[in-house]
């Protein structure tokens, strides 16, 4: 009889780590499947999970660099997509505002930036600081609709990458938003969360209105607790034509473990309690009181462990029965990382149906 090989122990840390950023999430926000393997590999062995990540993206640095030099240029974008991924894990190692993560984050911006013309950084006053996203548009012809994408409390902006791809194959143009408490928003401009939060959100939506470039109704879409966010705005603000909810709970919680707790208080902004307790009340979607009166889909994972179906169901009481979709994958992962190809050409049809029209040709 032969024994069954071991799996080996992880710290507490690593192993939440790993809960938190497993392999299929890793390659749904864009990392080469052999530097997922790698990270996870390397922080099993021993190497903090920061450390590990960025060593993964200077590499990918170095080939994109080597590539640009030789004239190999979509090696060299591939490359820096790589490397802009690998940095977004990076960051994700630090709860709370570290100057570490500030740095991380601000080097993950620079590789996507070099994705440039492709990719355009935007950047949109609010109240005392600016928000800020990457537009991506349709390679041929005008854009026939937008959808706005934003992440929720560790993955923003240029982590939906695949995401954009798959609209603007449609003709759709995407803008990938960090909105308040997220991304260089909170980290460089120090924009937070608060009960108005959906007015930062909204200021997107204006964008959308007034850049020639972007064309027909707007749809919005909100990945985990950024899908909470998504749903007060669709509830609030009537140009919002479509909405699609990912893995979001609909009446948020102060999170009981410390790590949880810290990085829902980053993104609020508070050391305190009381605040934090205060904005996250506020936060609360009551179907009662908020009604979406534009098409909705509801996407849930059977397999999510951070948002039970019963915690997204009063989105579809909001909704209008006949204009609202639910669509489950008994397996699911949190937000179908084990499901993204599937998951994004069905939002991407979905957004088409019901921005520019049912039966209309892709490009």
């Amino acid at each position: 009889m032969t024994d069954k090989p071991q799996t080996p122990t992880l710290p507490p840390l690593v192993a939440a780590q790993h809960r938190a950023m497993p392999f299929t999430r890793l390659t749904d926000c864009g990392m080469d499947p052999a530097d997922a393997r790698r990270l996870l590999a390397d922080t099993a062995a021993g190497t903090p999970w920061q450390d590990a990540a960025a060593a993964v993206a200077d590499r990918q640095l170095k080939r994109a660099r080597r590539a640009q030099e030789e004239g190999h240029l979509v090696t060299a974008r591939q490359a820096y997509r790589f490397a802009s991924a690998a940095l977004m894990f990076a960051q994700m190692a630090y709860q709370t505002d570290a100057p570490q993560k500030g740095h991380l984050y601000a080097r993950h911006t620079a590789a996507t930036a070099a994705l440039a013309p492709g990719v355009e950084r935007i950047r949109v006053p609010h109240r005392d600081g600016t928000l800020t996203g990457w537009l991506c548009l349709p390679t041929t012809g005008t854009a026939r609709a937008t959808v706005i994408v934003w992440g929720g409390l560790s993955g923003w902006g240029a982590a939906y990458m695949t995401v954009a791809e798959a609209y603007t194959a449609r003709g759709l143009a995407c803008l990938l938003a960090e909105g308040p408490g997220q991304g260089e928003s909170r980290l460089r401009y120090g924009l937070y969360v608060d009960e108005r939060v959906t007015d930062g959100f909204a200021r997107f939506v204006d964008l959308a209105e007034t850049d020639p470039r972007l064309g027909g109704p707007v749809g919005v879409q909100g990945v985990s607790f950024g899908g909470l966010f998504a749903a007060h705005l669709a509830a609030a603000d009537p140009r919002v034509a479509a909405v699609v909810v990912n893995g979001a709970p609909a009446v948020p919680t102060v999170p009981e473990f410390r790590t949880a707790r810290e990085q829902m208080a980053a993104v609020v902004g508070t050391d305190d309690p009381g605040r934090l307790a205060e904005v996250i009340h506020s936060l609360r979607f009551d179907p009662d009181k908020h009604r979406i009166s534009c098409p909705l889909l509801l996407l849930h994972g059977g397999q999510d462990p951070l948002a039970r179906y019963e915690d997204q169901e009063p989105f579809l009481r909001a909704a209008d029965p006949a204009t609202s979709t639910v669509r489950i994958w008994p397996d699911g992962e949190h937000t179908l990382y084990n499901h993204a190809a599937e998951r994004d050409a069905l939002t991407g049809d979905w957004f088409t149906d019901h921005l520019v029209g049912r039966g209309t040709s892709d490009r």
